[in-house]
C-alpha cells in the first residue's frame, strides 16, 4: 500500500502517542530497548509513506483524464532553434558536472538534453523523492554553446527534449550514457559491449499505412530518486497523441544485457487500425542478402540484420533476415501468445563492415519478452528504402487482432533487453548466414535464384558432420522450388542450405525452410520474401 502525506501525518500522530502512553505506564523502568523499537517501528512506515509520493497509479489517473479531453498539439519552441542543423544541434552539450544526484556520488546520474533541431516539443521533467515531487527546470548555464549568436538568442525558458540515464556500465566510477529518451516517445538504449544499434518507442500508430502515421509523444516524466549505490531505477512517462493516450513506468537494470521492464496503459480515443506494441526501429541499408549500392565501400551497413519471433502455441522460432526493399514493404507473421521477437544483430565481425567510426559489429540487439498472455495477434514487420544510413528504414512490432476501441483501456507490460544476439536465449540452431544471386550455373532457369543458407549454433553444435542432416523447403504462392541440397559446412562447424527456387513473372519469391535431423527439427524456420524489383538481378544494357 502507498500512503500519502495525509496518511504519513496521522500515523506519526498515533505513533507519538504511543510512545507517550507507554512512557507514563513504564516510568521508571529501563525502557531504552523498547523506546528504541518503537522510534524505528513508527519511523519506517513514514519513510516509505515520504519516498513515494507519486507513483505509477498517478499517472494512470492522468492519461485516462486526458483521454476525456480534445487532443491538443504539444507546445513548439521558437522556429530559429528548429531550423538548426544537425551539426549544430550537437554542439549544444550538456556540462556533465550538472547531473542530478552526481553531488551524491549516485550511481545513476541524469544528463538533461536541450530542445531544438528535430526535438521541437519541450517535456516537463520531475523528481520524486522523500521530499515529494518538485520539477526540473531548463537551465541555459548547464550547456555549452558553441555558436556564440545562438547562444545570445536561446530562450532562458527553452524547455528540455528529453535525458540521458548514465551508469558505471564499464565498471568503476566512468558515468556512461546508457539510455537516452529525446523525440515523440522514442527511446535508446545500450548494453555494456554496444555501441548504438535499434531504438524503440512507446507506441506505434498506423505505422505502414497509406493513410500515415501518427506519432504520439511522451510529454512529461517522472524520475524516481534511486539510492546512491541502486542497480536499477524506476521513472514513470504520459503520452499523449490524437488516437490515444498512455501511462508508463520503465524500471531499468543497466549491464550486460541492459534490461528494460515496461508496464503500461493506454486509453484509446478513438478506433486504432494498427496499433504498434513495443515497436523496434533500425537501420539497414545493404547486407549479404542485398546488392551493394553503387559507389559504397563498406561491406554491410546496418544496425540489425534480421528479425526473429518465437511463436507461444507452435514453440516456432522464426528467422527473417532484412532487406532495403526498392517500395514499402509490409510483411506480418500470425502469433498466439507471442513469446517474443526483436531485431538482432547477428553478424558481430568486424570484417563484415570494415568501419572504424560506425562500429557497426558493436550495435545492440533487442528482445521483447511480453509478460503474461497476449492472445492472438501479429508480429509486423515493416521495411522502407532509403538511400543512406542515415535514415532508421526498418519498424518491428506486435499489433493485437483485435482492434482497439474508445472506452477499452489496454494494459501490457513486457522486457525489453539489450545487449549481444545471446539476449533471445534460443536453443534451436540459426540462420547465420544469407547469400542471395541470380541463377547463373550452367542450366538454371532465367529469373531463378540461389540461396545458401549457413546454420549454426544452438542444437547443431552438438550433431557430427555425417549426421543425417535435411531440410525442409516450401515455397509460397506464386514461387516453386526447382532443388535443394544440405551440405556440411566446415568453416562454421555447421550446415549449409542451397536452394534454387524461380518466382513467377513479376511478382516476389516466398520461401521458407529448416533443418532436420531423422524426425527432429534442429533449426528455427529461415523465412524470405524477395520482392518482384530488387537488387540482385539487374535489368540488362
Amino acid at each position: 500500500m502507498r500512503f500519502r502525506k495525509q496518511s504519513a501525518s496521522h500515523r506519526l500522530t498515533a505513533c507519538a502517542l504511543e510512545l507517550r502512553n507507554i512512557h507514563e505506564v513504564r516510568e521508571g523502568f529501563q525502557m531504552r530497548p523498547l523506546l528504541a523499537g518503537m522510534v524505528f517501528a513508527c519511523l519506517l512506515p513514514l519513510q516509505t509513506a515520504l519516498a513515494a509520493p507519486f507513483g505509477f497509479d498517478d499517472v494512470v489517473q492522468k492519461a485516462r483524464a486526458l483521454a476525456d479531453q480534445a487532443h491538443s498539439a504539444p507546445p513548439t519552441i521558437p522556429r530559429f532553434m528548429r531550423d538548426i542543423g544537425h551539426e549544430a544541434y550537437r554542439n549544444i552539450r550538456f556540462d556533465p558536472t550538472r547531473s542530478l544526484w552526481r553531488e551524491s556520488g549516485s550511481r545513476f546520474q541524469v544528463r538533461m538534453l536541450s530542445a531544438g533541431h528535430v526535438y521541437a516539443h519541450p517535456v516537463a521533467i520531475n523528481i520524486v523523492d522523500a521530499q515529494g515531487v518538485s520539477s526540473v527546470p531548463y537551465q541555459k548555464s548547464s550547456y555549452s554553446f558553441a555558436d556564440e549568436e545562438l547562444e545570445r538568442r536561446v530562450p532562458a525558458d527553452l524547455g528540455h527534449a528529453g535525458f540521458q540515464l548514465s551508469w558505471p556500465l564499464m565498471g568503476g566510477n566512468e558515468q556512461v550514457a546508457f539510455m537516452s529518451f529525446a523525440g515523440a516517445s522514442a527511446f535508446r538504449v545500450i548494453g555494456r559491449a554496444n555501441v548504438g544499434g535499434a531504438s524503440t518507442r512507446g507506441i506505434a500508430v498506423n505505422t505502414g499505412l497509406m493513410s500515415g502515421e501518427e506519432f504520439p509523444v511522451f510529454t512529461e516524466f517522472w524520475l524516481e530518486r534511486p539510492a546512491p549505490d541502486a542497480h536499477a531505477m524506476k521513472f514513470h512517462a504520459l503520452l499523449d497523441g490524437r488516437s490515444l493516450t498512455g501511462a508508463y513506468q520503465f524500471t531499468v537494470w543497466p549491464g550486460e544485457p541492459t534490461r528494460v521492464q515496461v508496464d503500461s496503459v493506454l486509453f484509446p480515443r478513438v478506433g486504432i487500425e494498427r496499433l504498434g506494441v513495443a515497436p523496434l526501429v533500425a537501420m539497414f541499408l545493404h547486407g549479404e542478402n542485398t546488392g551493394r549500392p553503387i559507389g559504397a565501400w563498406r561491406p554491410e551497413a546496418h544496425d540489425a540484420d534480421g528479425l526473429l519471433i518465437h511463436d507461444g502455441v507452435s514453440d516456432e522460432w522464426l528467422w527473417r533476415p532484412l532487406i532495403n526493399p526498392q517500395t514499402l514493404q509490409v510483411d506480418s507473421f500470425a502469433t498466439d501468445n507471442v513469446r517474443g521477437f526483436g531485431l538482432l544483430q547477428r553478424d558481430t565481425r568486424f570484417e563484415s563492415y570494415q568501419d572504424l567510426a560506425a562500429g557497426f559489429e558493436h550495435r545492440a540487439s533487442t528482445w521483447v519478452e511480453p509478460r503474461g498472455d497476449w492472445g492472438k495477434g501479429q508480429v509486423m514487420l515493416v521495411q522502407l528504402p532509403t538511400p543512406d544510413a542515415t535514415n532508421d528504414n526498418v519498424v518491428a512490432f506486435w499489433s493485437p487482432q483485435q482492434r482497439p476501441q474508445p472506452d477499452t483501456p489496454l494494459q501490457l507490460s513486457y522486457q525489453i533487453s539489450f545487449g549481444s544476439p545471446e539476449v533471445t536465449r534460443s536453443t534451436p540452431g540459426r540462420a547465420i548466414n544469407t547469400f542471395v544471386g541470380g541463377g547463373l550455373m550452367a542450366g538454371d532457369p532465367p529469373g531463378s535464384y540461389r540461396f545458401h543458407v549457413d546454420f549454426a549454433g544452438g542444437a547443431i553444435d552438438k550433431l557430427k558432420p555425417r549426421a543425417a542432416v535435411t531440410a525442409n523447403v516450401t515455397a509460397g504462392e506464386n514461387s516453386q522450388v526447382l532443388e535443394h541440397f544440405v551440405e556440411y559446412n566446415e568453416a562454421i562447424k555447421g550446415w549449409r542450405l542451397s536452394i534454387l527456387a524461380q518466382p513467377a513473372e513479376g511478382q516476389p519469391l516466398s520461401l521458407r525452410a529448416f533443418l532436420r535431423e531423422g524426425d527432429n527439427t534442429i533449426s528455427e524456420t529461415w523465412s524470405y520474401v524477395l520482392p518482384a524489383r530488387n537488387d540482385i538481378q539487374r535489368p540488362a544494357r
